[in-house]
């Protein structure tokens, strides 16, 4: 009997190390991060408490209840804190401040409610250089506050496919929303902060997730990744905005200005044109008042100062002198 529970128990730890982690939001390891935890249900939290996942035990961080309120472990007491817990009782996200290496890692946030009984969001830590979101968004969605939004992305190629899985993507985190597992027909829907509705059918080539009455917090990038059961992968991202009074406002401004900007300019260039027209009409002007006042001052001069251009010559001005009669005036005669 004795061999039989030793033999059980190294199946269970070969179980625990053989078996993949699996997480629902990976963090970018930073000197000041937060790990987000927030139940996303009405239900009366009664317990909580945080763990650093090894992989042979659950290290206790900090545990957490509404009447006695928190303890923080040793040697966490003087490097986390809860951010909201005192704001929104179901809110247990933790923050670390003069994280390091050895922070990075698995952290499990166990809750106890009433009446659904427990539930548990795992987060993973990784190093800076390990945390890649490099994700330039195949299409943009506008959204009003409250509408209910559906992304969808469709398999281009013919891979057989093995799962389909929706994130969304922030620059610090990416968050898990749901996998649907197409050779069961099963889906996986994670701990995400807000209700997220999905389809999950064997055979589909279409995926979409719905999220109910959209709020300013949803905007950003969404990316969903098929994976073929040949190794393959295919991936879409959609970049989410949603819109409000001030965002329409500035987007009016922005519209209203530019128009009156472009108004300006066209009356700038007409304005020029005017100016500069008139000023060669003036010009033209100015030349023709002095070309017609130089002929007027020619013709006066020649009134003025004739000029003969065929002079008579010598023997005709001596004929016209002989020929020209003279009279004589003769003394008169005293009688």
């Amino acid at each position: 009997m004795d061999y039989l529970i030793f033999l059980l128990a190294i199946l269970h730890v070969y179980k625990v190390l053989c078996e993949e982690m699996f997480w629902d939001t990976t963090v970018k390891l930073a000197k000041n991060m937060t790990l987000e935890c927030v139940y996303p249900s009405t239900d009366t939290l009664t317990q909580m408490e945080w763990f650093k996942v090894n992989a042979m035990e659950k290290e206790s961080l900090v545990i957490f209840n509404p009447t006695y309120g928190a303890i923080i472990r040793q040697p966490y007491a003087d490097r986390v804190y809860f951010s909201n817990s005192t704001v929104t009782p179901n809110d247990m996200t933790l923050s670390f401040h003069n994280a390091s290496e050895a922070d990075v890692g698995f952290y499990s946030c166990f809750l106890h409610t009433f009446p659904h009984g427990p539930w548990e969001k795992v987060i993973q830590v990784v190093p800076p250089d390990s945390f890649e979101i490099d994700a330039p968004s195949n299409s943009d969605i506008l959204s009003e506050p409250g509408k209910n939004v559906t992304l969808t992305c469709q398999l281009q190629m013919k891979w057989p496919l093995q799962q389909v899985t929706w994130e969304k993507i922030q620059p610090h985190q990416i968050d898990l929303l749901t996998t649907c597992n197409l050779s069961q027909g099963k889906s996986y829907t994670s701990k995400f902060r807000r209700q997220i509705l999905s389809n999950c059918s064997q055979g589909m080539r279409r995926a979409s997730i719905v999220l109910p009455h959209v709020t300013a917090s949803d905007s950003g990038l969404y990316r969903c990744r098929f994976k073929a059961s040949t190794g393959e992968n295919e991936t879409f991202v959609m970049k989410l905005t949603i819109t409000d009074g001030k965002t329409d406002n500035r987007h009016i401004l922005f519209v209203a200005g530019g128009t009156v900007l472009l108004l300006l300019f066209v009356i700038l260039i007409t304005t020029i044109i005017v100016i500069l027209y008139k000023r060669r009409r003036r010009r033209e002007k100015r030349v023709l008042v002095k070309e017609s006042w130089d002929t007027q001052n020619k013709a006066s001069n020649n009134y003025r100062s004739p000029i003969f251009t065929n002079q008579p010559s010598d023997d005709a001005r001596e004929d016209i002198y002989v020929n020209y009669p003279t009279f004589s005036r003769r003394p008169k005669t005293r009688v």
